[in-house]
């Protein structure tokens, strides 16, 4: 092509003509970048002895807006326009953004209204979901990943959130798996959505883990679900239980007249007691029986619960006194859950279980602290844990 010879008060015109029509800049800015593409293929094609082949179009984001492009191609395929690379690089820094945005509580409509802001451009909240599937995949293939085949403790619960089911909206169970692993950090081993907590739906979760490689859990942490204890042993047979105790005192607070809560709940305490070195689940056993006795009569229902089941809630004397404290309840999972509705509260009903678990699994994954080791877990010689001296 013969070099044309503009001025640049030439050049200045012609841009500013085109730029004054509608969506001129954004006509401008393509042209701009097809120029410079098609200027860096001259340079290729001279350094590589190749030659020009057309152009294949592109859509790509730039200074926020959605940018159809004429990408120069050679012939043995080997041109890539650096320029394109930052393009994506900004698309993909904008997807992540948003991303982090609603991960963070904003809703899909806020984010759009937020970028409208920052890039002059509407995004409606279709658009802006669909700047997620790359979130999507991430979280999708972090929840079926391959598992570890051992972990010392694992706690479990599930957590209600509205969800919307085509016209009907609910809350329904989001069981989650926490796990501690034999580095003493943790880790959320899964996140499934059933519309209610049942025995059976964790028994499925638990054949979940199994088949992405966990073969050994030493001690499960749950609430007092009926029949949860059959549905780990179903599974993993060898592992102990230790039923959440503030689940029981909750329960037991809840058949106590008010002017009588403050003195069931300091005998509770001396029930359930940690940090004693020579204490053991059958004396923890037998004080509770005593507690049952002292106040049956003025609440007879407390009679139902001196059932063998009842002896689940002392499985963590049978561990190291120092390390009691963060066994015999499920509150680190329960403030995994809080972190859970801190990011969902904003929003009322989710528009389905799948963008529920997408949320979910965005909190579980980046929850930073996870990856800090627990200090003292290794004083119990009941679990195998690695690396100990660090």
């Amino acid at each position: 092509m013969k070099q044309l010879d503009f001025t640049q008060e030439q050049i200045t015109k012609i841009l500013t003509e085109v730029a004054s029509g509608q969506e001129g800049i954004q006509k401008v800015l393509e042209l701009s970048l097809e120029a410079m593409m098609r200027a860096e293929r001259l340079v290729h094609n001279e350094s590589h002895a190749d030659v020009s082949n057309g152009y294949r179009k592109v859509k790509a984001l730039g200074h926020g807006r959605q940018l159809r492009l004429q990408v120069p191609r050679s012939r043995n395929s080997s041109f890539y326009p650096v320029l394109l690379s930052v393009l994506r690089d900004q698309e993909e820094e904008c997807r992540q953004i948003a991303f982090r945005l609603y991960g963070a509580g904003l809703t899909t409509k806020q984010v759009g209204e937020l970028f409208d802001d920052l890039y002059g451009r509407h995004y409606s909240s279709s658009q802006i979901s669909r700047l997620f599937d790359h979130a999507r995949e991430e979280v999708s293939l972090w929840l079926n990943r391959d598992l570890l085949p051992y972990y010392p403790i694992v706690y479990i619960d599930a957590t209600y959130i509205y969800t919307r089911r085509g016209e009907h909206v609910s809350k329904e169970a989001y069981y989650t798996i926490l796990g501690v692993k034999p580095d003493r950090t943790r880790e959320v081993l899964s996140i499934v959505n059933f519309p209610s907590e049942s025995a059976s739906g964790w028994r499925s979760v638990f054949e979940d883990i199994r088949q992405r490689g966990v073969e050994k859990i030493d001690l499960f942490v749950c609430d007092g679900l009926t029949g949860i204890e059959d549905a780990i042993a179903s599974c993993f047979s060898c592992s102990n239980v230790q039923l959440c105790v503030v689940h029981l005192e909750r329960n037991v607070l809840r058949l106590i007249k008010p002017s009588d809560k403050e003195d069931i709940a300091h005998q509770l305490k001396d029930v359930f007691q940690i940090g004693r070195s020579n204490d053991s689940p059958e004396q923890g056993w037998q004080r509770w029986i005593r507690f049952i006795e002292n106040n049956s009569d003025k609440y007879p229902t407390l009679r139902k619960m001196t059932h063998q089941r009842y002896r689940l809630y002392f499985t963590y004397l049978l561990y190291d006194y120092r390390v009691q404290s963060m066994i015999y309840t499920t509150n680190w999972i329960e403030r995994l859950n809080k972190d859970y509705k801190r990011t969902t509260k904003m929003r009322g009903a989710l528009p389905n279980p799948d963008a529920t678990i997408l949320l979910l699994g965005h909190v579980a994954m980046t929850k930073s602290a996870y990856m800090r080791k627990i200090p003292k877990l290794d004083y119990d010689k009941h679990f195998y844990w690695e690396d100990l001296t660090t």
